[in-house]
């Protein structure tokens, strides 16, 4: 299998490889969700009323509970599994700490 994970030389993190379809759906989920806080910022200035604005805070949480949940599934299917058939174990410590993370 193709190696996805790899180090950027400058930093030191990992970096992951992505194909273009992978990455333009991430920007426009991304694109669409800074639509929509750019909208309720307006709506503050405008001084929309509380409950209207929460709802739409609303949304942008559910939209980025959406693009975790699809991004946590492909870290998974790719990074980690391949990390572990190549057995390397403490990628399975780094996953229970984003879990955590996630999960506050």
């Amino acid at each position: 299998m193709e190696e996805t994970n790899k180090v950027c030389p400058a930093c030191k993190h990992r970096t992951k490889e992505r194909t273009e379809k992978e990455r333009r759906d991430m920007l426009n989920r991304l694109s669409r969700i800074e639509g929509q806080v750019r909208g309720i910022k307006k709506m503050v200035e405008n001084d929309v009323y509380c409950p209207d604005i929460l709802i739409q805070v609303s949304a942008v949480n559910a939209a980025l509970n959406s693009f975790n949940k699809v991004l946590l599934a492909e870290h998974i299917r790719s990074c980690v599994a391949e990390d572990i058939r190549e057995g390397k174990e403490e990628t399975i410590d780094e996953l229970v700490l984003v879990l955590q993370k996630l999960m506050k």
